[in-house]
């Protein structure tokens, strides 16, 4: 019960690691707020928690609009008077190089991917600041850190996650709010499982995947929520404004 009597926020909550990581929340004893633009599927976790007899409540969101999100923001404050915990994980990928992606493409990943972090953190910040305490993480990854082909979209977005976790940081640590970012290598959530099968032969897509992560093989939602479950928990309390790897060796290792 790393997370007892914790109250938590994840975005992107209904399917993937938002999902996992909302399973694995409730288990170590937070009450998950689920949040979702996808109502079925966020009510799909809320059901899943509940029967495995846990806590958690579903408020659909589209982490784009600001009034969606501070409608959000007062609903919390009013129901729970605090929040312990913000996880920032809704996103999307964008594919292509640079000079084939469209603009209202670019745009599109920008603005859930940095901008949904955005809006929602400062939505939800100043009800940390009051009570003096509180952890946020943000969905990175570790393109941020590499070159990967046909990523230039994504790689940009996740370069400016990683750089505002760390501005954020410095803003915040007088408040007792930890600010980190989680840095995974490829993870074979439903999206990724999806883009693979549309690949004329996905068996050797999967393989050249595989190929480049020294674990060689593709992580698993799970492997990222215990990352997320750490930062979260008063375990990971000297981490601030931290990069942590969850990438099975891409960034640090080179297969020979």
């Amino acid at each position: 019960m790393r997370l007892k009597n914790k109250m938590a926020l994840i975005t992107g909550a209904g399917s993937g690691i938002g999902k996992e990581t909302a399973l694995l929340f409730a288990k170590e004893g937070a009450h998950v707020i689920v949040v979702d633009n996808n109502e079925e599927a966020g009510s799909v976790t809320v059901q899943e928690i509940k029967e495995n007899k846990g806590e958690a409540s579903f408020i659909k969101v589209d982490v784009t609009d600001e009034g969606n999100v501070n409608e959000m923001a007062d609903k919390i404050e009013k129901d729970y008077k605090s929040l312990d915990i913000l996880f920032n994980n809704a996103g999307i990928s964008g594919i292509g190089p640079l000079h084939e992606i469209e603009l209202t493409t670019w745009k599109k990943v920008l603005e859930v991917n940095v901008t949904g972090v955005f809006l929602v953190s400062k939505a939800i910040v100043p009800l940390m600041m009051k009570n003096k305490a509180g952890s946020i993480i943000n969905m990175s990854s570790c393109i941020a850190e590499i070159g990967l082909a046909n990523r230039a979209s994504y790689a940009a977005s996740k370069g400016a996650v990683l750089s505002l976790t760390k501005s954020m940081q410095v803003d915040y640590a007088p408040y007792n709010i930890r600010v980190n970012a989680l840095m995974p290598g490829t993870i074979y959530t439903p999206f990724v499982e999806d883009y693979l099968s549309k690949d004329p032969n996905p068996e050797s897509a999967i393989a050249k995947i595989k190929e480049r992560q020294l674990s060689g093989d593709l992580g698993k939602p799970i492997d990222v929520a215990y990352a997320a479950l750490y930062l979260a928990s008063d375990e990971s309390k000297f981490m601030m404004g931290s990069p942590f790897m969850i990438d099975g060796g891409v960034v640090n290792g080179k297969s020979s």
